[in-house]
C-alpha cells in the first residue's frame, strides 16, 4: 500500500517508520528540514514542504496514495488548513488528527473519513487498523496475543456464534459483539454510536453492521481476517 503522512512529529514519524518496516511505500512530509533529514533513512521517502501551500500540495502523488494522514499536532490551524485542502483534492481515504473535541468537530464537518487521537492511541494500533482493513481497533496484550474489534466477514453474516464454532474452527474467542447505530451530532452530522452487547452467547446471530470483539494469537487473527 502507499501512504502519505503530513507531519513528522512523534506520532507521524513513528507511524511512517512502522509502515515502512512492514514493506509499504510511505512519503513523510514536514516543513521542518531537521525532521526530514532525521527520518530520511527510516521512511521510504521524506519531503520538506509547507503543506498549507495550495499550489505545491496538488503536485504530490495524491491520486496514487491509498491513505493520506494529517498527523500535524503542533499547529491546529495548519492541521485544519491541510485537511481541508486534501479533502478538496479528493484523496481516496483521508485520516485527520484531532487535538481536542472542538478540533474533532471541525474535522468531521470538513468530512474526513476517520479521526486519530495520538494521545490515546499508539502508532502500533494504527498500523494494524491500516494494514488489516477489516480491523476497527486493537489492543496488544503481548507480542503474541491481541484483542481486536473487526467487522463481520460476509460469509459469516446471518449465522450464530455457536453454529460458526470460532474456538474449534479459528482458535479464537468471541468476547462480545457491538451494535452500531447513527445519530445526529454537532452541525447535524450523522455520527456512529456503538453499543456493547455484553458477554457473547452461542445464540447471537451476526448481522452485517455488527462488530466482533475477538481474542486470540496474532497469527490466528490474521488467518481469520484473510479467510474467505
Amino acid at each position: 500500500m502507499k501512504f502519505i503522512i503530513f507531519g513528522l512529529g512523534n506520532f507521524g514519524a513513528s507511524l511512517a517508520q512502522k509502515l515502512t518496516e512492514n514493506g509499504h511505500e510511505v512519503i513523510g512530509i514536514d516543513e521542518n528540514m531537521s525532521k526530514v533529514e532525521a527520518y530520511k533513512e527510516k521512511i521510504s521517502h521524506t519531503i520538506c514542504l509547507d503543506a498549507t501551500d495550495q499550489f505545491t500540495v496538488p503536485g504530490l502523488p495524491l491520486k496514487d496514495a491509498d491513505v493520506v494522514i494529517v498527523a500535524i499536532g503542533e499547529n491546529e490551524g495548519a492541521n485544519i488548513m491541510v485537511t481541508a485542502l486534501l479533502k478538496n483534492l479528493n484523496v481516496k481515504r483521508l485520516i485527520g488528527r484531532a487535538i481536542n473535541p472542538l478540533h474533532e468537530n471541525v474535522l468531521l464537518a470538513i468530512g474526513v473519513d476517520e479521526i486519530v487521537h495520538p494521545e490515546e492511541e499508539t502508532a502500533e494500533r494504527w498500523v494494524k487498523k491500516l494494514l488489516l482493513t477489516d480491523i476497527i481497533d486493537s489492543f496488544t496484550l503481548d507480542k503474541k496475543f491481541s484483542i481486536v474489534e473487526t467487522r463481520v466477514p460476509k460469509n459469516l453474516v446471518g449465522r450464530s456464534i455457536g453454529d460458526i464454532g470460532f474456538r474449534a474452527k479459528y482458535n479464537l474467542l468471541i468476547l462480545t459483539t457491538i451494535k452500531n447505530s447513527n445519530e445526529k451530532g454537532v452541525f447535524g452530522i450523522k455520527r456512529n454510536v456503538a453499543e456493547v452487547q455484553g458477554v457473547a452467547s452461542p445464540e447471537v446471530v451476526l448481522e452485517t453492521t455488527d462488530i466482533l470483539v475477538i481474542f486470540g494469537s496474532n497469527k490466528d487473527i490474521h488467518t481469520f481476517l484473510h479467510n474467505d
